[in-house]
């Protein structure tokens, strides 16, 4: 289970300011999704490489449906989350609950579908990049 690290969040940071040294394009674009509360993150392709985001598939379980525990991030109001990868180098945030998790992996009902892509490595990243954790 991945909790919140704001020390590895601040890796994007050094990301955009290397960036900027290098070129003009934006590491990561944060948009507002419509009506959601939500944001879309949409990485820049040498932000996703350097970062070494990777993903699994949300899987059917016996009772629901199954991710890597590595998928998972718990904020500070102890809410469960992972983020989904519905297209290239798109990433929302999205709940998943009831969650158990056992040997390595997190259980759920409600969540994103079998078969949608989530991000199990990158996730405080990610979570940081879409709060202005380490800025």
């Amino acid at each position: 289970m991945i909790i919140i690290g704001l020390v590895s969040a601040a890796t994007l940071g050094a990301c955009a300011s290397t960036d900027a040294a290098s070129s003009t394009e934006e590491p990561i674009t944060v948009e507002e999704v419509a009506g959601t509360g939500f944001s879309r993150l949409t990485l820049s392709v040498s932000a996703a490489d350097r970062l070494d985001i990777q993903t699994a598939t949300v899987e059917p379980a016996s009772n629901g449906m199954v991710v890597p525990s590595a998928a998972v991030i718990i904020d500070p109001a102890g809410v469960y989350w992972v983020y989904t990868n519905p297209e290239p180098l798109v990433y929302i945030r999205e709940e998943i609950r009831p969650v158990h998790e056992e040997g390595g992996e997190a259980f759920f009902n409600v969540g994103p579908p079998t078969g949608m892509a989530v991000v199990t490595v990158g996730v405080p990243e990610l979570y940081g990049a879409e709060f202005g954790i380490g800025k």
